[in-house]
């Protein structure tokens, strides 16, 4: 949190700067919403203090007041009141993003409202915003919505933002047009901003229902996942099956929680992907991305004509928002630079706008053409986005002479030969990106922007059009009209339909993946339940046999001690001979040995069990690392697959053995009474032969009780010894009966939403087939189930790289297949059933 201690804040606004950190609580600040910002606070008489924190907010400077230092300061009286205007902010599109929702839900929380408040206010929110905005009316319906929304408050501040609200959504006609370079005029223009508009409405309606048809596959799943786990939990049946789908019930939550933590994941992309949809549906979007300082924010100025105040301030990164200029149905989009240093977050803020995008044109430069600035191209290509290059070539122009020179001979700069030609950058550049894009049949346009930036300037006004011309930004704004004009119609279909599919091919590729690893986990545990069983038989013999070693050497010493025993008590009475052999006993650690005998062997027992589960542990561990080779799995990783078979104490029988050890007999002494008495029977004889044979007597006596007690305790050793490892090796094999059949119920589920997904991708696949045949064949035809039947036959795709249309019969196609792989940079293969093979 920032210190307010060290600022003086008692003339901030702070309800204002919470409606500013809501307009870029989408980490999109469109061009007019910083204008109208300030126009609002002028309206409500803003403190300068609040217009340079507005300022701080906006350029998202390190040390702007953030979110939580505003919400403490707003009053008990003004919270409701606030968090109405928030709303106004977040909902005035028609929809509340995640981003913006996690900020109310912030400001609540901060100020303690119970989870049912803030809910009550953003689903309040959300049925007065409930409209789509699209049409001409949009922007009377938004003020219609903030007023309606914001009746009975009372402030300047609610009242401005009646006022207002349509300039802070970024929706108002802009009235200065772009420059007019850049061609976007006409009724060709007209034209294809039309039938844009019209394609999009159509293949909105397959993406959404394909999106939402993904969500309920996701949510089946989630659920089905859970109802498995609690019927292994409620299982009915004897005493040892309950106990085992306990166990069972228990390793299967800590696989469901990885698996519910990835869908959520997957769900909550899935429906930002369908907003995104949403939100790309009225314009044409052009996005530039590139890294920091290679030019975006000139390009941006170049083509809007706008910004150029921001442009060349030397901060290093002087874009932390997406800034969106919207004309015409049309939006130019400048994103926070890649991989600037402390800049992950910038690089998230930038990947937030790729799925609304029709063009992604990335900028390098050819002071700096790197590997590193390449690896992003990957994600473009995941999404299956249409690219363009510009390599900006940087020269220093800024002194006269320098600036004199380049401008007789601008040419010089961009041949393609020589020591100092770009024709090595060029070719770099198409390496890196067949390696991280999967192709290069995107256009490379050389262009050097600080020549078009001088050309802006007063001082060079004179050389304007000389500057302009040799900065070749011409190229690239005809490049613009060209996909706008010609290829808009099919880029709008590549983002609604043909990118869509990623949105449902990541889970997909997800299920798919987790399907493999459970039925891989099932057939490794049938295959090794024999070999588990053999392991445990091996190991109780060993266990065994060395107890029974154990009990040979403990009872062999105590036969050793009988012969001093009896030189020591030949004379003695039977309630000291008896006390004195139970001394004799102790000394030995008789009955102790025994006991840490029988632990030992069970401990033995037991762990050799849990080694021989690692073993299966290891090979479960191994086919999830290998199953997940070509795919991130974040929550799945955690998962210690080697402790998935670790059985506990209850099934291993711990408890019972335990019992065992106390309950078996010791300390043998019956019958030395009788031993003594009659060796004192020859009361004739001399004191040194009643020694002898009182001796003899005693140790014969004690050493037949003792051979006869080691003889009942090794048989009752062996005899409860086998029940307790017949008792294992039953619980084991019913445990791995509920595992296999617990994993079975997983992996049938994650079939079932596997085909599901499948089926969304190929209904997507289909319509867009659909819509290359028709742009491909120079037609537009409504887009419908009816005709995508009757059209088209099969579609395989390897997503964003090369895609096999199968046509029932043969269609006309009047554009080269060079031509489209080009324009849709994926390979494109068409054959027709009808055709001999």
């Amino acid at each position: 949190m920032s210190d307010l201690s060290s600022r003086t804040t008692e003339h901030l606004d702070y309800p204002f700067l919470l409606v500013t950190h809501m307009v870029c609580a989408d980490q999109q600040i469109h061009s007019e919403e910083s204008k109208a910002l300030r126009e609002l606070a002028m309206q409500i008489s803003a403190s300068q203090r609040t217009l340079a924190e507005m300022e701080k907010i906006l350029a998202q400077d390190e040390n702007h007041l953030s979110v939580e230092d505003l919400a403490r300061k707003v009053s008990p009286g003004e919270q409701s009141e606030a968090m109405s205007q928030m709303l106004v902010i977040a909902y005035v599109d028609g929809f509340c993003s995640a981003l913006e929702r996690e900020m109310a839900e912030q400001v609540a929380g901060i100020w303690n409202w119970s989870p049912g408040e803030v809910q009550r206010q953003l689903a309040e929110a959300g049925a007065f915003a409930d409209t789509r905005f699209i049409g001409e009316h949009n922007q009377q319906q938004k003020v219609s919505f903030c007023a309606r929304f914001l009746a009975g408050a009372d402030s300047l501040l609610s009242r401005a933002l009646v006022d207002n609200v349509a300039k802070l959504t970024g929706c108002e006609e802009k009235v200065e047009q772009l420059r007019r370079e850049i061609l976007l005029t006409g009724q060709e223009y007209d034209e294809a901003i039309r039938q844009c508009a019209v394609i999009a409405d159509e293949d909105y309606k397959f993406a959404e229902l394909a999106l939402k048809s993904t969500l309920s596959a996701l949510n089946n799943l989630d659920a089905n996942i859970q109802v498995a786990i609690e019927d292994i939990k409620h299982k009915t049946g004897g005493k040892d099956q309950a106990t085992t789908a306990k166990e069972v019930a228990k390793q299967l939550e800590d696989t469901r929680n990885s698996l519910s933590a990835e869908i959520i994941k997957e769900i909550k992309s899935v429906r930002e992907s369908l907003r995104a949809k949403e939100r790309a549906l009225n314009h044409f979007s052009i996005t530039f991305m590139g890294r920091t300082k290679a030019g975006k924010s000139t390009l941006h100025a170049i083509v809007t004509n706008d910004g150029w105040d921001a442009i060349g301030v030397g901060k290093q990164r002087t874009t932390r928002l997406n800034r969106v200029y919207e004309w015409k149905n049309l939006r130019i989009i400048d994103t926070p630079g890649i991989g600037a240093p402390g800049g992950k977050s910038d690089e998230e803020i930038a990947k937030s706008i790729i799925d609304e995008s029709d063009v992604i044109c990335y900028v390098v430069t050819n002071d700096s053409i790197q590997e590193s600035e390449f690896a992003f191209l990957r994600l473009l290509k995941e999404k299956a986005k249409p690219l363009i290059i510009l390599l900006n070539i940087k020269k220093n122009l800024s002194d006269p002479r320098r600036l004199e020179h380049f401008l007789q001979n601008p040419d010089k700069e961009f041949v393609m030969e020589g020591q100092s030609g770009i024709g090595g950058h060029i070719q770099r550049i198409r390496r890196y990106a067949r390696e991280h894009y999967a192709n290069d049949y995107f256009d490379i346009v050389p262009v050097m922007l600080l020549a078009a930036q001088l050309s802006r300037k007063p001082e060079h006004a004179k050389k304007k059009q000389e500057l302009f011309k040799a900065s070749r930004i011409q190229d690239f704004l005809d490049l613009i009209r060209v996909s706008l004009v010609n290829h808009g119609a099919i880029r709008r279909s590549q983002t609604l339909l043909g990118s869509t599919v990623g949105a449902i091919d990541n889970p997909y590729k997800w299920v798919n993946q987790q399907a493999l690893v459970y039925e891989k986990w099932t057939e490794t545990l049938k295959n090794k339940r024999e070999e588990i069983q053999k392991n445990i038989q091996t190991a109780a013999k060993d266990a065994k046999d060395s107890l029974l070693q154990q009990i040979e050497r403990i009872f062999q010493d105590a036969i050793e001690a009988v012969p001093s025993f009896a030189e020591d008590h030949w004379n003695r009475n039977e309630v000291t001979m008896k006390l004195g052999w139970e001394q004799k006993l102790k000394s030995l650690r008789f009955e102790n040995r025994l006991k840490i005998a029988y632990e030992e062997a069970s401990k033995k027992f037991n762990k050799e069990v849990q080694e021989a589960l690692e073993e299966i542990g290891n090979e479960l561990q191994l086919i999830s690392q290998l199953g997940s080779s070509d795919f991130i799995f974040n929550e799945q990783d955690s998962n210690n697959f080697q402790d998935f078979v670790r059985i506990g104490g209850n099934l291993l029988g711990i408890a019972g053995i335990i019992a065992f050890f106390v309950a078996l007999p010791f300390a043998p002494a019956i019958g030395i009474l009788t031993a003594v008495v009659s060796g004192i029977a020859g009361m004739f004889k001399s004191r040194d032969e009643k020694r002898r044979e009182a001796v003899q007597n005693i140790s014969t006596s004690l050493e037949i009780q003792l051979k006869t007690q080691k003889q009942n305790t090794l048989q009752h050793t062996q005899r409860e010894f086998g029940k307790y490892s017949d008792f294992v090796t039953k619980n084991i094999n019913i445990y791995f009966e509920e595992l296999i059949a617990g994993l079975d119920g997983l992996a049938t589920h994650l079939e079932e939403a596997k085909k599901k997904l499948s089926d969304s991708e190929n209904y997507l696949n289909r319509a867009y087939a659909k819509r290359i045949l028709d742009w491909c064949a120079g037609k537009h035809e409504t887009l419908t189930d009816e005709y995508i039947n009757q059209t088209i036959a099969t579609v395989e795709r390897d997503f964003g790289r090369n895609m096999k249309i199968v046509t029932k019969s043969q269609v006309q196609q009047l554009k080269s297949l060079e031509d489209i792989k080009h324009i849709l940079q994926e390979d494109i293969s068409f054959s027709d059933l009808k055709s001999p093979k």
